[in-house]
């Protein structure tokens, strides 16, 4: 499946009528797993990419080509249509431009960016919002720099949890107007919140950086305009602790036969595409 054909498959998710949870990816081998699981559509946050790129704590460190360049893997193994966060646009609305550009390349489908003041400044307690015209900026700069129209742009916000649920639905409204595509909150922890989000979206989609139990009704949020309620990143740190965990058998003195929890033959063929490769190494190497 090529970037334009993801990209629909996107754009349909939005215009549906249900809500969905996407596989939360960190490299090829994740993309291709959640492909054959059939998820529909799949995600690579910020906070994952700090993980699997850099080892370090979602603290805005990783870089645009760091990111890009992990999302490009993700994409090109085959992943469901990527939505990745791209956080701040890593700086202000021009690196916002700059930073579409190369995921749009990388063959992602969609795309956040988000209002909170990234990176954090010295002296800074928690992170705050950048003012609502700056917000703005960072949109429209994003719309404008797009060359496919197929690529999904997604204005997210964090003034929810971060300010208050005025300040919220005020954001909603006047990000509902610029054209984006679609609208992210992280911090909704109750349906009249959603309510009053969805009532200001005019029916922009709406999608959940998070599903609290509180939430956890598919039905629900379908009906509240939502089309994407991220899980949290569980598949990244389940790996972490199963290489841990194998690391430190072997550490033990368990012998590798007799390690727990391993990949069989078939998982590995199959995330590995070693039929694909055989077939193009008869098609291709042969004498």
């Amino acid at each position: 499946m090529n970037s334009s054909a993801r990209r629909a498959r996107f754009r349909a998710i939005l215009a549906g009528g249900a809500c969905l949870h996407p596989a939360s990816v960190h490299d090829p081998i994740a993309a291709r797993i959640a492909t054959d699981l059939g998820f529909e559509t799949a995600m690579f946050a910020g906070s994952i990419a700090s993980l699997a790129v850099l080892g370090a704590p979602d603290l805005i460190l990783v870089t645009l080509s760091e990111f890009a360049e992990q999302a490009r893997r993700i994409c090109r193994a085959g992943a469901p249509p990527l939505m990745v966060d791209a956080d701040h646009g890593y700086g202000n609305a021009l690196n916002v431009m700059r930073t579409v550009q190369e995921l749009e390349s990388a063959g992602v489908a969609a795309l956040t960016i988000e209002d909170t003041d990234l990176p954090r400044a010295h002296g800074a307690g928690e992170p705050g919002l950048l003012s609502l015209e700056a917000g703005l900026c960072k949109i429209h700069a994003a719309l404008a720099a797009r060359e496919d129209p197929g690529l999904v742009i997604v204005a997210r916000t964090s003034a929810v949890n971060l300010v208050s649920l005025d300040e919220a639905v005020a954001r909603t409204r006047a990000y509902a107007k610029t054209g984006a595509d679609a609208l992210f909150y992280t911090g909704v922890t109750d349906w009249a919140q959603l309510a009053a989000l969805q009532a200001a979206a005019n029916g922009v989609p709406l999608m959940l950086g998070g599903t609290p139990p509180a939430l956890a009704d598919k039905a629900k949020l379908s009906a509240h305009g939502v089309r994407i309620a991220l899980q949290g990143h569980a598949p990244s740190f389940a790996a972490m602790a199963a290489v841990h965990a194998t690391l430190k058998a072997l550490r033990d003195g368990t012998p590798p036969g007799k390690l727990p929890g391993l990949a069989d033959a078939a998982l590995m063929k199959a995330a590995m595409r070693e039929d694909d490769y055989a077939r193009w190494t008869r098609e291709f190497l042969a004498g």
